[in-house]
């Protein structure tokens, strides 16, 4: 399988003499070239059949890594499935205009944050009011600042209950209309708005053209079902970026091809790049160090984790009562047995048994 850490292996080097990076960005380029390799460290194993040693180098954990953190995912997945309410959920995502994105790049830790929470703030304006809610919701923020072709595209995706926790605390109001949660006009506008006012404290404001305050910002809106669909997709790219190794197709004489599926067609689609071009755009979506682009708002907040217990007893009381006896609710989890040991890839007979750890090596950066 290609991998990013070969385009970089190959052209980091040039790259870098040929373009500035900022220290984060760096940081990406020596970790993923040095993942699982030598220079990471590993364990040495042995065959107990044929007598195969086979090597298990570790991995660099870096965020931005396209084949670091496959367990992570899951656990992170796992834990937020358990955290949905019995209820519907929405899908929101906030994006800034076209011509905001030079700015939001130059300041991209101060204006990331600031992009999350105008989008989280403007909902939650609308969802106290009871015309539509009446309620304080659950909201999940996951920034992204791609295009499915790696163009620099900043927005936020939020998952949103459909309904809150009355001001009381005693009652689980749901949205008032099922075709939306809020009205996207009036929510679009106030979140230009709180960006706006964020600008202005940050001293930022007058680097804005004026037109773009009369634009429509766009905010999308759609039913998300019970929410599961939606977690697996953000999922995904909780602990990577743009793109997974898996879409690479080609990477020959300095051309790097990969395969995305088109927004508006629904097909799939083949974007063919020079290696410099395609550096450039995933570079480009590498996050300022201690950048958290996760993150929970409203009962979902570390702050209401009382109201949260609250809501989930309140919608668990207004499900309907469990199956009779003998039909369980659910799958019951799988047990928790130690893992099977590794089967020898030489023989298909053997099994890979520990003999010892490796340091790592000094390698030279690219």
């Amino acid at each position: 399988m290609i991998e990013v850490a070969d385009i970089l292996r190959l052209h980091g080097s040039a790259y870098r003499q040929q373009h500035r990076l900022l220290p984060s960005q760096q940081k990406v380029l020596e970790d993923l070239v040095r993942c699982r390799t030598a220079a990471c460290g590993g364990r040495l194993y042995r065959c107990d059949h044929c007598g195969q040693e086979h090597y298990s180098y570790h991995s660099c954990r870096n965020r931005h890594c396209p084949k670091c953190h496959a367990q992570q995912t899951e656990r992170w997945l796992a834990v937020h499935q358990r955290r949905l309410l019995a209820c519907d959920y929405y899908l929101l995502t906030f994006t800034l205009p076209q011509g905001l994105r030079a700015l939001t790049y130059a300041n991209q830790k101060a204006l990331y944050s600031l992009l999350m929470s105008s989008a989280t703030a403007a909902l939650q304006r609308l969802g106290w009011d009871p015309k539509y809610v009446g309620g304080q919701m659950a909201i999940l923020a996951v920034l992204h600042t791609w295009t499915r072709a790696l163009l620099y595209h900043p927005h936020v995706h939020l998952l949103v209950s459909a309904g809150g926790l009355s001001r009381d605390g005693q009652r689980w109001v749901p949205a008032r209309h099922p075709a939306f949660l809020v009205p996207g006009y009036a929510l679009s506008k106030i979140f230009r708005g709180k960006f706006r006012a964020g600008l202005k404290k940050l001293g930022l404001l007058g680097s804005v053209p004026n037109p773009i305050w009369s634009q429509n910002w766009v905010v999308h809106c759609q039913h998300a079902g019970r929410g599961q669909k939606v977690l697996e997709y953000l999922a995904r790219y909780v602990f990577r970026v743009a793109i997974l190794n898996s879409r690479l197709e080609r990477f020959e004489n300095g051309l790097v091809t990969f395969r995305y599926r088109d927004n508006r067609t629904h097909q799939i689609e083949h974007r063919t790049l020079c290696a410099e071009e395609f550096l450039r755009r995933f570079f480009s979506h590498v996050l300022p160090r201690g950048l958290v682009k996760v993150r929970s708002y409203g009962l979902w907040s570390a702050n209401n984790s009382d109201k949260l217990d609250k809501a989930r007893g309140l919608l668990a009381s207004a499900a309907p009562p469990p199956p009779p006896t003998g039909q369980p609710l659910a799958t019951p989890p799988p047990s928790l047995t130690a893992a099977a040991p590794m089967l020898c890839p030489q023989c298909k007979i053997g099994h890979l048994s520990w003999v010892q750890c490796l340091l790592p090596q000094q390698t030279r950066a690219p």
